[in-house]
């Protein structure tokens, strides 16, 4: 492994509930999982669509369906505006077609080229939007920041319904209506949505309004059911890291629902398929893991239109046809982002060796770095250097556009923001949220603004932040290791951000040890109790090079295996060290080694 990982401090939750009684806590393994998660009854695991909190105090409802009212009755040209990410693309095809089913007749969609235009409604893509002459915008995970563009097209005549979920900043755009839970003043209490999200509630709060006014009956049509489109909602919101809070666990266990029951979208079974994923028991892992990837690489690399081509195909051979598209570009995105990353640990290998300490914050730039993947390789950084990350690539007019991520315990928003307002002029632009943000800097300050960004992050972080944790939910007992606990374990998400698939941590003895796809380790352990497990554990070196151990302490993840249609247990082995030889000591569910709780 590179230097540059940090070594990760393994500690366990210990739950500060009571553990969940009744029938969704099936085991007390579970029940205790649970209860580590804040769980705190057994309500809070039911996934009823009827549990959704409603959308009546959204800020801007009220503006919102007005315009919409007017826009269906007079048949108003709508143009989506769409950003170029998973959530973007989800939230589109979400828009577009209940739109439609609403009655509107001429709904379009534009997804601005994010290497000419850049992120969200810019005034120049205003200007193309208004080629297409609409009477109506209307933004999807985008817009909130978007106050020019807004402007502009104010000036053209043209309305604009911004949809989006990212933080404002100080100023809003002076749109028609503004739907964004995170506004201020918003009192709708799931600050959490995904824009696909947001776009969902807002189309049931339309239906509802058209129900109100009799607009279905008058059609002799039914109301759309807005199920229909849970898919795209649950693919969204885990593509785009939500946090996965009760609200937003109902609306990705409604959607995985309606997948494993073969309602999906032709473009997600498609996706799923050409991944070789059974769509009968597909996971929220998968959504963020496999599909996501794929739909991304569209945004990324070329035009997010194929993506969304894709999600909206009706047709199985036409969906399989595009998503065999979107396979040979993620394809080109492995690529590029082995070769970026490999140069971007390179990187940081040379500043901790010329440095006498590790930095607080990590901002790269590679003159040979492609645009669509910074955001992919600040993610890699901030998992390997446990620090906020910055990865910056030149455009076309020789601006760096950068994607950052951060780390718990430092809202990145709020330190570009902080660093924008303490020294005018060094950032160019920037939006985001916390944990993810985007930004735009003059070539000539990249070492000036490196400097300024690592100072606000140590001003601001508790450096305790800085330690990596695994955080784990203990060991399991022998008898706890096998395919009905792994099953169980799979079944009780959905997992995700914010509420994490269960890790767990001990102690084993190699028995057999292999490298396979040049990159990855399959091996076959043993517990103090000599019970024997697969496992296999993923990207451990760089050559396929490995120096054999003969005991590990590993933190691991259950996983069922599935290979020509039989079921087994494999552990997924997320971190692991070389651990002492004699395990045989070890009492029972209590492996020898210090390890935290909390």
């Amino acid at each position: 492994m590179s230097q540059t990982t940090i070594r990760k401090q393994y500690k366990r939750r210990r739950p500060e509930l009571e553990a969940v009684e009744g029938d969704d806590a099936s085991t007390p393994l579970l029940a205790r999982i649970y209860a580590a998660r804040n769980v705190a009854s057994s309500a809070q695991l039911q996934y009823r669509l009827e549990q959704l909190e409603a959308p009546d105090s959204l800020k801007g409802l009220g503006e919102a369906m007005e315009l919409l009212y007017q826009g269906l009755r007079e048949q108003w040209r709508i143009v989506i505006v769409a950003d170029f990410d998973a959530d973007g693309a989800t939230s589109c095809a979400l828009m577009l077609q209940a739109l439609t089913a609403f009655g509107f007749t001429r709904v379009s969609y534009l997804v601005p080229d994010r290497f000419r235009f850049g992120y969200g409604l810019s005034p120049e893509i205003v200007e193309v939007a208004a080629a297409l002459n609409p009477d109506m915008i209307i933004t999807v995970d985008n817009g909130i920041a978007s106050v020019e563009g807004v402007a502009r097209a104010s000036e053209l005549g043209i309305k604009v319904l911004v949809t989006d979920h990212h933080l404002p900043g100080e100023v809003l755009p002076d749109a028609a209506a503004i739907i964004n839970p995170n506004q201020p003043g918003d009192q709708f209490p799931d600050k959490h949505l995904a824009g696909v999200g947001v776009a969902f509630y807002l189309m049931m709060a339309f239906r509802s309004y058209l129900r109100s006014r009799d607009w279905f009956t008058q059609l002799g049509i039914p109301g759309p059911n807005l199920a229909r489109w849970l898919d795209l909602v649950a693919l969204g919101t885990v593509a785009d890291l939500a946090q996965l809070d009760y609200n937003n666990r109902i609306l990705v266990a409604q959607g995985l629902a309606r997948i494993r029951a073969g309602q999906a979208c032709a473009g997600i079974r498609a996706m799923l398929e050409v991944a070789n994923r059974a769509a009968d028991n597909v996971t929220a892992a998968d959504l963020g893991f496999i599909i996501g990837p794929r739909l991304n690489a569209a945004g990324r690399l070329e035009d997010m239109s194929i993506g969304i081509q894709c999600l909206l195909a009706t047709d199985d051979h036409d969906a399989r046809q595009r998503a065999q598209a979107l396979e040979q570009l993620n394809q080109q995105r492995r690529e590029l982002q082995n070769d970026m990353q490999q140069q971007a640990m390179d990187i940081v290998d040379e500043i901790i060796n010329n440095e006498a300490r590790f930095p607080y914050a990590i901002t790269l730039h590679h003159e040979d770095w492609h645009q669509g993947i910074v955001g992919l390789i600040a993610s890699r950084l901030k998992e390997r250097c446990n620090r906020p990350a910055i990865a910056f690539a030149c455009d076309d007019q020789g601006m760096l556009k950068g994607s950052a991520r951060s780390i718990p315990g430092l809202n990145i928003r709020d330190a570009l923001d902080a660093v924008a307002t303490r020294y005018p002029g060094l950032l160019q632009k920037f939006g985001g949220h916390a944990m993810a943000a985007g930004l735009s800097i003059e070539q000539d300050k990249l070492e000036d603004f490196g400097r300024r960004f690592a100072e606000e992050v140590e001003r601001t972080i508790d450096p305790k932040r800085l330690q990596d944790v695994l955080w784990t939910d203990g060991c399991l007992q022998d008898d706890e290791l096998d395919l009905q606990t792994a099953l169980e374990l799979r079944n009780g998400g959905p997992w995700g951000q914010g509420f994490p698939e269960p890790v767990f941590d001990g102690v084993f003895r190699i028995i057999e040890q292999r490298i396979v796809g040049e990159r990855h380790l399959k091996l076959v352990l043993h517990t103090a109790g000599n019970k024997a497990v697969d496992a296999i554990a993923f990207n451990v070196t760089e050559a396929g090079q490995w120096t054999p151990l003969s005991h590990i302490e590993a933190a691991y993840r259950l996983d069922v295996n599935e290979y020509r249609g039989r079921k087994s247990l494999q552990l997924i082995i997320e971190d692991f060290r070389p651990a002492p030889e004699d395990i045989n000591h070890i009492k029972e569910g209590n492996p020898g080694h210090a390890v935290q709780t909390r």
